[in-house]
C-alpha cells in the first residue's frame, strides 16, 4: 500500500510538514515525482481545467512546466482539520518570449488515510511582472 507521510489526521506540526513537502516536490518540476503524492483516482480543478487520475496529473504537470519556465513556488498553510487543508501559494515563472509572471491563489486539499491527496481545488491568478519585480528566487 502506498503511503505519503505524514498521515491524517493532521496536527499543526504534520500539516506544516505536508505543505513543505508539497512545495519541495513541486519545485523539482518533475511530473513523475510530483504525481506520486496523489491517489490513482485523484480529482483536481486547476483554474478551469478538470483533471482526473494520476496519469492526467502527470500529463498536466508536464504541459505546465514546458510552458512555465524557471518556475519557483512558495506555499503557506492557511488552515487544516482532520484530513483537509487550505493552502495559499505564490509562484513566479516566465514564458518562452521572456515575459515574467507572478501567479498566486488558494488550494483546498483532501487526503486519503494513506496521506495521498485525493482532491485538489486550485484558484489561481496571474500578474505580468518584469524580471526586476521578481521576489522568489
Amino acid at each position: 500500500m502506498e503511503q505519503k507521510l505524514p498521515l491524517p489526521p493532521f496536527t499543526m506540526e504534520t500539516a506544516l510538514q505536508k505543505v513543505q513537502f508539497a512545495e519541495d516536490a513541486w519545485n523539482t518540476r518533475n511530473p513523475e515525482q510530483v504525481c506520486l503524492a496523489y491517489t490513482i483516482d485523484t480529482e483536481w480543478r486547476n483554474r478551469t481545467e478538470f483533471i482526473n487520475g494520476r496519469e492526467e496529473v502527470k500529463a498536466f504537470l508536464t504541459r505546465k512546466w514546458e510552458k512555465e519556465l524557471d518556475y519557483k513556488l512558495k506555499k503557506e498553510l492557511w488552515g487544516f482539520r482532520g484530513n483537509r487543508m487550505a493552502v495559499t501559494f505564490e509562484y513566479e515563472w516566465h514564458d518562452k518570449a521572456g515575459q515574467w509572471y507572478h501567479s498566486y491563489g488558494n488550494e483546498l486539499w483532501e487526503f486519503d488515510e494513506n496521506g495521498l491527496m485525493r482532491k485538489r481545488i486550485a484558484s489561481i491568478n496571474d500578474l505580468n511582472i518584469t524580471a526586476d519585480d521578481r521576489k522568489l528566487f
